[in-house]
Parts: C-alpha cells; structure tokens; sequence
C-alpha cells in the first residue's frame, strides 16, 4: 500500500494511515483524511480556513475518483459546505452524474443530510474587506457588488495567497488506485470559477491497471493539457512513471500564452514507484508518504524541475 498527499494534508494524513493499516477502503480513508484538512481553520487553502471569491463567499471544489471501476464523483463551486470530498463521493455512489456544481450540488447536499456549514472565519472576512478597500475607489465600494467584476479580476484575483489544493492518491494492486482532491481554490476568484481540482483528466485522474496523478497549484495550465490523463496514458503506453511525469511538464513547458505559473504533480504507478515534481513553484515544495514498510509517515522533498 503506497499513500501519497501533499505537505497541507497534515490534519488529515494520519488517521487515513491509520484506517488503511486497519484495512479500510481506500476511498473511504482518504475522504476521512481530507474532511479533518477540510475542517482545520489553519490549513488556508482548503475548506473551513480558505478564501472568498471576489464577492466575499466562500466555494469550494473537490473530486473523488475510483482508479478500479473509474467512477468519479465531482463538485464545484459548492457553497456552505465543509465536506465537499464526501459531497463528492456521494455523488459518485448515489446519482448517475459524474458532477453537480453550485446551488445544484448544495441542495443534493442538503437532500442527504449534510449541514448547512458557516464556511468563512473571520480572519478570512477581514482580509477579503481590507484587499477590496484596497483595490476599489468610493463610488465603486459604495455600489459594491453592483459593479463590474470582470475588470477588476486581475488586480484582485491573488492565486499566490492559496498555494495548494489538497490531494491524496492511494495505490495498491489488490485495493486498487484512487484519487481524491479537496480546493476552496484561488482567493479572490471571479464568481464561478472551477479549476482543475473537480475536472477528471486535469486535476487528477486514476486508473488502477496503470496508475494515477493529481495536481495542485495552477489549474488553469493543468487544465489547457489534461495533465494528470497524460501521465495515466503515457504509464498505458509503455513509459516509466518518470518518463510519464517528465512529458507532462514538458506539455505543461510549452504554454506561452495566457496565465502561467506553477505545477506540482503527485503521481504513482502499479508498481509502487512515485514521483511527486515542482514546475516552477517558488520554494521547497514537500509531500507526505507512507507505505505499509514504514513505521510512520514522512515529509519529503519533491523534485525540482
């Protein structure tokens, strides 16, 4: 068993660790795992302690897939909502949709009986309030929302501010592959907007004869080349597992035009072997692992490229 996830998981990693050494499902041990990251108001990325859209409300994506039957369960733009992970795997097991978005998957939650959560701390609030302060005059704040958004996205938007998007990637031949992704996604983000963390073939994707990848950081450019479905066909087709990574980046290296920034990709093939790289991120970017060898979980550092 090989357990994969990126350096803000920690609320969650241990106790997915210990539910697989318990031999529980995977999914379900991943979707444990990330609903304590979802919850912890110190992770500001994900959930409870990440960060409003442009109009000061918070929406959260996240996707679950099942590398074995590749069924995958997906969410975005989800208000008052915490669990969005088990949102999503709600969807994968009990609708025939892959994916509901918005006031849509907010009312499926509320039909199954999850809460309707206050999602934005106050901290949160107030840096929203202050950057607005910031960036619009007096008449525009005094109009607030009634003004055109779609001008002021690039000076408000601040994709640094949320550097990560959870992920967990779990693989084993007799468990099978899988992937689940949690996002409260870019701070500042124009209403609506969806990265890569729902969407199957950009943010992640798993299929348990090959093997599986998840990304985090610029959705945008994970989108544009389908990266983590490039490195689960290029495993198809006969690379190694760097080999399939290595692509992926070199697709991802190409992009001139448009938003550009970085990547951080987690992968891991049937085999056992991972790879989790940097593209351009600025910093050490770290990732925790387990398998079933290891006494304990470690921090490590990925791969520059």
């Amino acid at each position: 068993m090989l357990l994969l996830a990126n350096a803000e998981a920690w609320p969650g990693f241990p106790l997915t660790v210990e539910m697989l050494r318990a031999g529980a499902d995977s999914l379900d041990a991943m979707v444990a795992g990330i609903g304590r990251v979802e919850a912890e108001p110190r992770v500001r990325s994900v959930g409870y302690g990440g960060w409003p859209n442009m109009l000061g409300a918070m929406e959260c994506d996240a996707a679950v897939m099942n590398g074995t039957t590749r069924e995958i369960g997906s969410v975005g733009a989800v208000p008052d909502t915490i669990p969005v992970a088990a949102l999503a795997q709600a969807v994968m097991q009990r609708l025939p949709h892959v994916m509901l978005t918005g006031t849509g998957a907010r009312r499926f939650a509320s039909e199954i009986g999850f809460s309707v959560d206050e999602v934005l701390i106050e901290d949160s609030r107030r840096v929203w309030r202050e950057r607005l302060e910031a960036e619009l005059d007096a008449e525009q704040l005094a109009r607030f929302p009634d003004i055109p958004l779609a001008p002021l996205s690039r000076a408000i938007t601040d994709p640094e501010r949320v550097r990560d998007t959870t992920v967990f990637l779990s693989a084993d031949r007799r468990r099978g592959i899988h992937t689940a992704t949690s996002t409260s996604g870019w701070a500042w983000k124009y209403p609506g907007r969806l990265g890569d963390s729902p969407i199957p073939g950009a943010g992640f994707y798993a299929d348990s004869r090959y093997g599986a990848a998840v990304c985090t950081h610029t959705g945008e450019m994970t989108m544009r080349c389908a990266t983590a479905r490039t490195i689960v066909l290029a495993l198809k087709l006969g690379r190694s597992l760097r080999e399939a990574v290595d692509l992926a980046v070199e697709e991802l290296a190409e992009l001139a035009e448009g938003f550009l920034g970085g990547v951080v990709i987690h992968a891991a093939d049937a085999e056992g072997h991972h790879e989790v790289v940097n593209f351009r991120c600025e910093g050490e970017i770290r990732y925790w692992l387990w398998d079933d060898t290891m006494a304990e979980p470690e921090l490590r550092p990925a791969r520059t490229i």
